[in-house]
């Protein structure tokens, strides 16, 4: 006799259904033989499913028992498949009916002694069952909370074997679990808020414009100058994510098996900051079966790279790719999997070797060459991809006892504004931020008149501007004008756009 049971595997941070079919004949010798690309901890499912049988009261008979997970020609990965089995199990033995398990998918690991745990990845399997019009997913309670956020899918939670058998046979019948209350994200009730930064003006006005256009930030200052301090803030100004993009980050954790048990929804912008020892795997993802990395679990967040010459040339430069499409694609031999990317890419860096180069309490050490070896070790393509270099000098003893600055809520205001300019803007259009802009699309959106052209033009002269800075300007630009709620890009603007661009200058 042959049951099909419906559970899901995952591609990415994307689940796709899994037809178990399960044929249970009881001609021929005693065997257990499962097909369908299934990985080692798929496969090691046959010993914890049949002891979980044995000892909740369903033994079966000695049968020659064939498993299929359809398609057969995609990889099958995890413990998720172990309720699926039994139940697929029970129903080719005739002990449950078939047509009871129809329509519902089954998600969760078993214990040997029939208890049900979770799994990760519950949530873009719960999405992918509501699309696929399940009437329910079963999972275990762990996961109960992560898979309801999903509205318009009955998730049942259940503890045992023995309770999903009798919710699906209709012996007693289990309520679906209640959405979680949306949970008012925490960023503003961190410990961290700008108004506690003294001083630093400069840095948190770039910081501003960094934040409304969604542009990349690199900070050259001496060490214990506050580098870290004003990054690790930056979340707490950037605009609150909406719910498609919560689920976005959500499910990247929950792939990741990184969702906390306390936290059903990803709720605050993410903020990674990887050591620089870390691998291009580590930063990117991948794996003999890819996980994403550090620019994926810092997806519509902040990923901060501290002492940035410090990370190996080979994993900076795998970084060109998400930083280019918002998108980071893992290519195996039996597999292809894209991963999302689209983060504000926050770095700093002291300005030498020694690090006190610009401060001038501080004796510098290097010579002209080491400064320029230590500069070259980022290159050109990896910068072209940051918008705003930035200094960030030692900290006076006056400023350390200036009052209290702008806060974060302030900050934030400003640049929600600034956004919902752009959103306006280009409706109908790619392009999504100022960050986005070049080519046509810059022409069009940073129109200016003679008098800033004038200016400009005289700007790149003097300091030697590239192309490059021509086009990182003229996005800065607009920015500010976003941020003063200003039409046009006036001469002002340009001007502090050109300050924003220290390496440039220099």
């Amino acid at each position: 006799m042959i049951t099909v049971v419906s559970c899901a595997a995952l591609a990415g941070i994307d689940a796709f259904t899994v037809e178990m079919e399960v044929d249970l004949t009881r001609a021929g010798l005693p065997a257990f033989t499962m097909v369908g690309l299934a990985e080692g901890a798929v496969r090691e499912a046959k010993e914890r499913v049949m002891a979980a049988l044995k000892n909740t009261g369903h033994k079966l008979p000695p049968s020659r028992i064939t498993v299929n997970l359809a398609p057969a020609d995609k990889r099958k990965a995890g413990s998720g498949y172990d309720l699926a089995l039994a139940l697929g199990l029970l129903g080719a033995a005739g002990i449950i009916s078939s047509k009871a398990l129809q329509g519902y998918f089954f998600v969760g690991e078993l214990s040997l002694t029939g208890e049900l745990k979770p799994v990760s990845g519950v949530l873009p399997i719960a999405i992918h069952a509501r699309e696929m019009g399940a009437k329910g997913l079963i999972v275990a309670p762990d996961n109960a909370e992560e898979a309801a956020v999903v509205e318009g899918l009955p998730v049942y939670s259940m503890t045992t074997l023995g309770e999903v058998i009798e919710h699906v046979t209709g012996t007693t019948v289990f309520e679906a679990a209640t959405p979680p209350v949306s949970e008012k994200s925490a960023a503003l009730e961190w410990m961290l808020d700008f108004a506690e930064v003294k001083g630093q003006e400069h840095a948190k006005r770039a910081i501003e414009i960094a934040a409304a256009g969604n542009h990349n930030l690199l900070f050259v200052g001496p060490p214990g100058s506050g580098k870290t301090m004003l990054a690790k803030r930056i979340p707490t100004v950037l605009p609150r994510l909406t719910f498609e993009e919560t689920l976005e980050v959500t499910k990247i954790y929950s792939v990741s098996g990184l969702l906390s048990k306390k936290r059903s929804l990803i709720t605050d912008r993410p903020y990674r900051s990887p050591h620089h020892t870390i691998s291009d795997v580590g930063l990117v993802g991948g794996g003999t079966y890819p996980k994403p990395g550090e620019v994926s679990l810092a997806h519509r967040g902040v990923l901060f790279l501290d002492e940035l010459p410090e990370f190996k040339k080979s994993v900076l430069e795998v970084m060109r790719q998400p930083l280019e499409d918002g998108n980071v694609t893992i290519c195996r031999s039996s597999i292809s999997l894209s991963f999302p990317s689209d983060f504000m890419l926050v770095a700093a860096m002291n300005p030498c070797p020694c690090g006190y180069l610009t401060d001038d309490r501080h004796p510098c050490i290097c010579n002209s060459r080491q400064v320029a070896n230590y500069r070259s070790k980022l290159s050109g393509p990896l910068l072209d991809r940051i918008d705003l270099h930035v200094e960030v000098p030692a900290v006076k003893y006056d400023d350390l006892q200036s009052t209290t600055g702008i806060s974060s809520v302030e900050m934030r205001l400003r640049i929600e504004a600034a956004r919902k300019i752009q959103e306006e803007r280009y409706k109908g259009t790619p392009l999504k931020t100022n960050a986005d802009l070049s080519g046509r699309w810059l022409e069009k959106f940073t129109p200016i008149t003679d008098a800033e052209n004038t200016f400009l033009r005289n700007a790149v002269d003097a300091l030697g501007l590239s192309a490059r800075a021509y086009t990182r300007v003229l996005r800065i630009a607009r920015t500010i004008a976003d941020l003063e709620g200003a039409k046009d890009i006036a001469v002002a603007h340009i001007a502090e756009a050109i300050n924003c661009r220290t390496l440039d200058r220099e």
